[in-house]
């Protein structure tokens, strides 16, 4: 598929346009953290202060500002989807095990499994609380749906733990729930505070749909192939937490019988002592070129969901970041 030639800003020019508008959501998201149980705070700030691209709250600054949104609920709601995904993090930590992420301990690493969860429940209560201090009851309806997917997706993956025969299929239906779909409420939700009609709301929220399988495929594509002081975390989590992501079911799909038996087992034991093995049938298979361009399939799509809509500097940022997702080294 040949790329566009629509204009595209890099991510510093997106990040550096949203700038004061990040701002006031960082600001908002520290004051909304605050509590007067004392581990609350600790574990929120460890790990809203742990940074990232805070790619998620941008996204529903853009399309609110690609739709020429003037009014300031963009900025709460952008602190809610940070929220909501915070909340996901905390409780992904815990399921997988994790010790790692944007290279430093995670918050289970540090203050136990019991811990975490209930922060991570303290979170999305209180976006929901957030939530109701708009008043607009269709942000409510999106973010309550969306909540509960991601919460489907969490149970979809936790099925699939160690199982060799995931097909390509029932990994995209895991991370459509639980990556894109917040995506796609980020979108959404700038598009509906804009005012935005029934076409448009539908096509930015198929943007962010498409933007977050690209994102996920090449996340995934990532842990086998980033340096892991980039990535920030260890190489080969996803082998040790049993997830059979899309360059080891390409493999899987595309290796000799003996291979393939091999491979089952290294998948059903999370072997992560094998990872140099794995590593080898994805090169094999050309599995990792594969999976990239099935990422960039989703990012020309998320692209061409943006036709038709005018052009400012926020359409341009968000065709941008569309480009990111794939190209990015952590």
């Amino acid at each position: 598929m040949p790329a566009t030639t629509s204009p595209a800003l890099s991510l510093a020019d997106a990040q550096r346009l949203c700038a004061a508008d990040m701002t006031a959501v960082n600001t908002l998201i520290r004051g909304q953290l605050a509590s007067d149980v004392l581990l609350i705070n600790q574990i929120g700030e460890h790990i809203i202060s742990a940074g990232g691209k805070r790619l998620r709250p941008m996204l529903v600054l853009l399309a609110a500002k690609a739709l020429d949104y003037q009014g300031r609920d963009h900025l709460h709601l952008a602190a809610i989807i940070e929220f909501i995904h915070t909340a996901t993090l905390l409780h992904d930590d815990v399921v997988d095990e994790s010790d790692l992420r944007r290279g430093r301990k995670t918050a289970n690493a540090l203050w136990g499994n019991a811990a975490s969860v209930l922060v991570g429940d303290f979170l999305y209560s209180r976006s929901f609380q957030m939530m109701v201090g708009l008043q607009r009851m269709a942000v409510m309806q999106v973010l309550a749906d969306t909540t509960n997917a991601i919460a489907e997706g969490e149970v979809l993956q936790l099925l699939h733990i160690n199982n060799p025969d995931v097909d390509e299929a029932a990994y995209q239906r895991v991370i459509e729930r639980k990556t894109a779909i917040l995506f796609a409420a980020a979108t959404r939700l700038g598009a509906l505070l804009a005012g935005a009609d029934a076409a448009t709301l539908d096509a930015m929220a198929g943007y962010g749909m498409q933007l977050g399988l690209a994102f996920q495929i090449a996340d995934d594509v990532l842990d086998y192939t980033a340096d892991a002081q980039a990535l920030g975390k260890n190489l080969g989590d996803d082998l040790a937490e049993g997830k059979a992501t899309l360059p080891v079911i390409h493999a899987m799909a595309n290796a000799n019988p003996g291979a393939r038996a091999r491979l089952r087992s290294i998948i059903e034991q999370g072997d992560v002592d094998a990872l140099p093995e794995l590593l080898a049938a994805i090169e094999r298979s050309g599995s990792i070129a594969y999976s990239l361009a099935r990422a960039t399939q989703y990012a020309h799509a998320a692209e061409q969901a943006l036709s038709g809509l005018p052009e400012t500097d926020a359409l341009a940022a968000l065709r941008g970041l569309a480009r990111y997702a794939v190209k990015r080294e952590h």
